[in-house]
């Protein structure tokens, strides 16, 4: 779950690929290119190399240091996590038996199993796995690129404005507090949610509740699309007396009167609220070299066969993740799923056998409704519950909160990371 440009980590690094494999041409080639070094990139190699493959058959090309673990820059964002605890060494998180080629693709030239990086290298693959996450994008949002981190205009969405969310809700003594989520896709679509139900919480034990109002502004139709957690979260918002203004998307910020100005997504017409603290999720994309090439759909992302996450026009192509065009939720847990059937189906391939394994869409979502509450949504591709735990996940639950807190980071970091879970 890093973006393209965000940080990661190393097994063996590689500022220039090992010689054994390139040619006097400058051509580099291996068996499986993994391009991303995030959740799905790291996860998807530390599967391969688990004793079937060789440290030089496994590449991994990502440009950044660093590594975050984003779910928990919610948390970060009210005040309840560090945000030391959810950065780490790209280096220190690369497979051992993975290779790090520290740099950028630039091109893919498919038809040819082929690829370009900015420091000018050509790789060949006999296979490719596309995990290079998403992009955001400030200037999608008119004034919010000048705005954002001052002014009690915050964001969850970047290691470099989450700390001006903490800093806008504990500051905050009275006046409207707007929180905001994209059309566009996202990489949670819970978290602007959960940043909302936890700033009214914290409102709420500082004691100014009584003198503010707060608004969740949403471009969809109701509060969320599976109707059994729908109904826990409607209950969630009248009790919090949280306003909701749906099929509304932000379009403007003005920072200079602070108004946030919205569009009705059925009739166009605009809306202007003076804000006094505004979280935005901000636009967001699959990476541009990833729109520009011949591997993506028409609207930019990865286009794969959503079950067996196959690329649908070239047979050794796979991704999974934020650049694909999976119709799911963008999280770290639909890649916990996603990753034992790409990896399945990529050895099938390459041993000539039909692709058998399939993804039928779970995802999970932790929406936390407080300090200490925490509703675990969890469904698969035609929005049917698809639950872990024996109890109901629909219900709020303390146990859920700390699970979230620290079960799901021991989780990712020693597990997921480390092909284990």
């Amino acid at each position: 779950m890093s973006t393209f440009n965000s940080e990661a980590r190393l097994g063996s690094v590689s500022q220039q690929p090992e010689d054994a494999h390139c040619s006097s041409q400058g051509v580099c080639r291996y068996e499986v290119v993994i391009v991303g070094g995030g959740t799905a990139g790291i996860t998807v190699a530390s599967q391969l190399t688990k004793g079937l493959f060789n440290k030089q058959e496994v590449v991994i090309i990502e440009p950044s240091d660093k590594h975050y673990y984003r779910p928990a820059w919610t948390l970060v964002g009210a005040g309840a996590y560090e945000k030391s605890a959810t950065v780490r060494n790209e280096a220190s998180i690369i497979p051992p038996k993975a290779t790090w080629i520290h740099d950028a693709v630039t091109e893919f030239n498919p038809e040819h199993n082929q690829l370009q990086t900015a420091n000018g290298l050509v790789i060949e693959y006999e296979s490719l796995v596309v995990a290079a996450g998403i992009e955001l994008h400030w200037d999608g949002i008119s004034g919010l690129k000048e705005s954002v981190g001052k002014g009690g205009v915050c964001s969850n969405d970047s290691i470099e404005t989450v700390d001006s969310t903490w800093e806008a809700i504990r500051s905050f003594q009275n006046g409207t507090a707007i929180f905001t989520i994209s059309k566009e896709a996202v990489k949670c679509g819970g978290a602007p949610q959960q940043i909302c139900y936890l700033a009214e919480d914290y409102f709420h034990r500082s004691g100014v509740r009584q003198e503010c109002r707060v608004i969740f502004a949403s471009p969809e139709a109701k509060i969320f699309d599976v109707p059994m957690y729908q109904h826990s979260l409607e209950r969630v918002i009248s009790r919090k007396g949280i306003e909701t203004m749906f099929r509304h998307q932000l379009i403007e910020i003005k920072p200079e009167t602070k108004e946030a100005v919205f569009e009705n997504i059925d009739s166009q017409q605009r809306t202007a609220l003076h804000y006094d603290l505004l979280h935005v999720t901000p636009p967001m994309s699959a990476p541009k070299f990833i729109a520009n090439s011949p591997l993506s759909d028409r609207d930019g992302w990865v286009d794969v066969d959503r079950f067996t996450l196959q690329h649908v026009r070239f047979p050794n192509v796979f991704s999974l993740g934020d650049c694909s065009n999976l119709p799911t939720w963008k999280t770290g847990a639909a890649v916990r799923k996603q990753t034992p059937v790409l990896v399945r189906n990529l050895k099938s391939l390459m041993s000539g056998r039909p692709l058998k394994a399939k993804y039928n869409g779970h995802t999970s979502c932790p929406i936390v409704t407080g300090y200490g509450s925490l509703i675990l949504a969890e469904f698969d591709y035609d929005k049917h519950p698809d639950e872990t735990f024996w109890f109901d996940q629909s219900r709020e639950r303390r146990i859920m909160w700390w699970f979230k807190k620290y079960g799901l980071p021991l989780l990712y970091w020693h597990g997921m990371l480390k092909g284990r879970a």
